[in-house]
């Protein structure tokens, strides 16, 4: 338990300055494991589109630091080459949740699937994302 609240502390820590998830989006670091982490964000009248859904950028945000921290938990280098996100449901709930899961997490490269749900568990999105390690 004391191994999973460092690892999250230092994900925390590092991910802080990833100013546009944190600040402007408001994205919070939930979890952290080896290939694993979650991320939720509460929605607010920010992340709306005209149509009166999250925005998609918004729920991307939130993918893709749940990616950025999963890929980089054992692996200090690692950034992202391709994200394919596919929007399944309008996110309409109060918070948003994204987890990210390797797929597989190589020496050179990683793949993840980040699921985008709300808090009621519809799954609102789906993103595959593969990064490179350059470190």
């Amino acid at each position: 338990q004391e191994d999973k609240m460092d690892r999250l502390s230092a994900a925390r820590e590092r991910f802080k300055q990833d100013l546009f998830a944190t600040e402007q989006t408001g994205v919070v670091l939930e979890a952290v494991d080896k290939d694993y982490a979650r991320c939720s964000m509460r929605v607010e009248a920010r992340h709306m589109n005209a149509n009166g859904v999250v925005m998609g950028g918004a729920l991307f945000t939130l993918a893709d630091l749940a990616f950025a921290a999963a890929a980089n938990e054992q692996q200090p280098l690692t950034v992202s080459l391709t994200s394919q996100i596919t929007y399944l449901n309008p996110g309409q709930g109060k918070v948003m949740y994204a987890e990210a899961r390797a797929v597989k997490s190589g020496k050179r490269n990683c793949t993840f699937i980040i699921d985008v749900t709300d808090e009621k568990g519809v799954q609102v999105a789906v993103v595959i994302s593969t990064g490179a390690r350059i470190g």
